[in-house]
């Protein structure tokens, strides 16, 4: 009886792991342009992903859509108000990110000005912008 309780929960488990992510990357499509030089419009690069199957501009389509199957839309979670951050400056690239992840719609940018905008900014790097740093 234990026996089947645990294979029922551990089938349960499984089921649900393995079909949400497989619903979010059926559904994901979105365009990343990317800024070199925050500053300079001429430096912008634009690409586009789609999921299942993997496809798009972007560099590595499969690599990008494995790491957002498995972090969802929370990768792109900006920083809490009243967040105390580093100052610590990464350089001027700049990213927006704008589309689909499953049912949750992305509008979002990407610096590197500050400590928690790195950490936001290596979430999704190097397999969907570049891994930038300080250019000058």
């Amino acid at each position: 009886m234990r026996a089947a309780f645990a294979i029922a929960v551990t089938a349960g488990v499984l089921a649900a792991g393995l079909s949400a992510p497989a619903t979010l990357a059926s559904e994901t499509v979105l365009r990343v342009t990317y800024w070199g030089d925050g500053a300079n419009a001429a430096s912008r690069v634009t690409w586009t992903l789609r999921c299942n199957p993997p496809r798009g501009t972007l560099a590595r389509p499969a690599l990008a859509c494995r790491r957002l199957a498995q972090g969802g839309p929370k990768l792109f979670a900006p920083t809490p108000p009243d967040t105390v951050c580093t100052e610590i400056y990464g350089g001027p690239q700049k990213a927006r990110v704008i589309g689909r992840i499953g049912s949750t719609h992305v509008w979002t940018t990407f610096t590197r000005t500050n400590g928690c905008e790195l950490a936001r900014w290596n979430r999704i790097s190097p397999w969907l912008v570049p891994a930038g740093g300080v250019t000058r």
